[in-house]
């Protein structure tokens, strides 16, 4: 329908037009409320620079869809060039004051900010709901295990203590120090939306550095009330600025000169593109990329908690992580819990109805807007629909490579499927041959071993080419006074994220060696005599 604007009476506009200025009490959209206005009206993600949100002025957006219901929640912003730079000099000017400012203090806020974190947890959960698609319960521990690190940085007088030895040469000691680098980026997934931000930036500015941070423009919205968050906490402006974008955005990060280091989490296609591109700029890089996690199954598990533990680690938050239990290793005995493992998978409930809703009333839909929020559901659905197509097809794949398809969890939620409850099973003859096979993929995240043997366990840890492993754990990611140690096809740098080695990357080491003479001590004006 043709629509007159309030300010715009010189011209007509046919269809979704993104129109300025036009709020809810104007009655051009209280009469167009299903109409063009409607889809105008989406509210666009603001950019954060120096303390205050900003109006993107680009003409480029993301349409940001709530997975459950394939509605647009927000429209993102491929921030300009102008404004990215204006975000990065204001991040600059920062730097001098805040690398200055007492460490005492910056601790101060971190702990300000673990109390702010916890007061507003449910709603950070819910907008993770909307915006990733998780259940409520799921989203909940996202912002749980990111506000571990925040409560691990609140340690940081210790951890970026250096070290001192006394008299390397009489008369002589020399000591290290561990200075922020300056500006730093974060480039995050869409996977992990408040714990992968809470992973990078209180470790980044508690060190002393500031950071320009781009959330993935999928679901940003967990990141922006983290970063309000801080600023609360007592964060100053441009210590933390956001920006939002694709791949254009990334670019300028990669080449942007005042970065001094960039943390990447993500594909192994963009983790290799960023180290590459950043590395060969001169950036410190650490890039967590794919991974391919095997849990091994010995005759002597515990049936029971065994089949649990695989259950949540290979079909929780519907398979989007990169520590997901993707492979089961079946050594010979263990065969029997294969069955049962399927049985148990059957008992996931997935959000909201398991029937087509095509044919179902508006009002009936919007009913349903957040499945994530129903309580007993285990599964939400994956991002977006291109994402379920492609686990479709790499089902698919499997099945044509002779792969039997003994569970297949295809069903409608809303208007589109749920994800496929689909895991790899492999048979070992004995342990060495669980391991070698472990050991023969190309990814090196997380793996687990299921038994009641010490010998067993012992020999898995020892002999596993893996990063990080578990003993009856499924998913064993360690807490934040360990840090983050994939390893091999999984990660790219030298140093890993959070704990001791998340301070040393976003920390230059230096070493100084310090003579003062006894003679050199002045009294009075004259230097003192010792001796006497």
């Amino acid at each position: 329908r043709d629509l007159v604007v309030p300010g715009y009476e010189k011209g007509n506009f046919v269809g979704p037009t993104i129109l300025k200025d036009v709020t809810q009490d104007m009655e051009c959209y209280k009469e167009e409320i299903f109409g063009p206005v409607l889809v105008c009206l989406k509210p666009t993600v603001k950019l954060l620079i120096d303390g205050k949100l900003v109006e993107s002025k680009t003409k480029s957006f993301v349409e940001l869809l709530n997975p459950a219901t394939q509605e647009v929640v927000s429209l993102v912003p491929n921030c300009t060039p102008n404004e990215f730079q204006a975000a990065v000099d204001n991040s600059q000017d920062a730097f001098g004051k805040w690398r200055s400012t007492s460490i005492m203090t910056r601790s101060r806020v971190m702990f300000k900010l673990q109390d702010l974190i916890k007061e507003n947890m449910d709603e950070l959960a819910a907008n993770i709901v909307r915006e990733q698609g998780k259940t409520f319960a799921d989203a909940k521990g996202d912002v749980f295990r990111g506000l571990e690190v925040v409560e691990a940085a609140c340690g940081m007088p210790t951890l970026q203590m250096g070290e001192h030895v006394e008299n390397v040469s009489t008369g002589i000691d020399t000591y290290t120090i561990r200075q922020p680098l300056g500006v730093v980026a974060g480039i995050c997934p869409f996977n992990f939306p408040a714990m992968i931000p809470l992973w990078m930036f209180p470790v980044a500015v508690t060190t002393g550095n500031t950071m320009v941070m781009k959330p993935s423009e999928k679901d940003p919205g967990a990141a922006m009330m983290l970063a309000d968050l801080a600023l609360q906490a007592g964060l100053p402006p441009g210590v933390l600025n956001l920006v939002h974008g694709t791949h254009d955005v990334v670019n300028m990060i990669l080449d942007e000169p005042k970065i001094k280091a960039i943390s990447f989490v993500g594909s192994d296609q963009a983790g290799k593109y960023i180290y590459a591109r950043g590395t060969a700029n001169g950036k410190r890089v650490q890039s967590n990329m794919g991974a391919k996690n095997h849990a091994v199954i010995m005759p002597d598990a515990n049936p029971e908690a065994t089949i649990s533990a695989l259950t949540g680690a290979a079909f929780g938050a519907a398979g989007q992580r990169c520590m997901a239990i993707s492979a089961a290793v079946f050594v010979a005995g263990s065969e029997h819990m294969m069955e049962k493992l399927v049985e148990k998978a059957k008992t996931l409930q997935a959000a909201g109805p398991l029937v087509s809703t095509l044919l179902w009333s508006e009002v009936e839909k919007k009913a349903l807007v957040n499945e994530g929020m129903q309580a007993g559901a285990d599964l939400g659905p994956v991002i977006t629909a291109a994402s379920k197509e492609r686990i479709g097809s790499l089902v698919q794949g499997g099945i044509n490579a002779g792969a039997e398809c003994i569970l297949d969890g295809d069903a409608w939620q809303m208007t589109w499927m749920t994800p496929l409850r689909g895991s790899l099973r492999v048979q070992a003859d004995d342990l060495d041959d669980a391991i070698a096979k472990v050991n023969a993929n190309a990814y090196g995240n997380g793996t687990a071993i299921f038994t009641n043997s010490g010998a067993a366990a012992r020999k898995f840890q020892a002999d596993i080419d893996v990063g990080q492993v578990g003993i009856n754990v499924p998913i064993p990611v360690p807490v934040p006074c360990f840090s983050f140690t994939g390893s091999r096809g999984s990660f790219l740098g030298d140093t890993n994220f959070y704990g001791k080695s998340g301070v040393n990357f976003y920390t230059q080491i230096k070493t100084v060696t310090a003579q003062w003479r006894p003679s050199d001590i002045s009294s009075g004006g004259r230097a003192a005599n010792l001796d006497k």
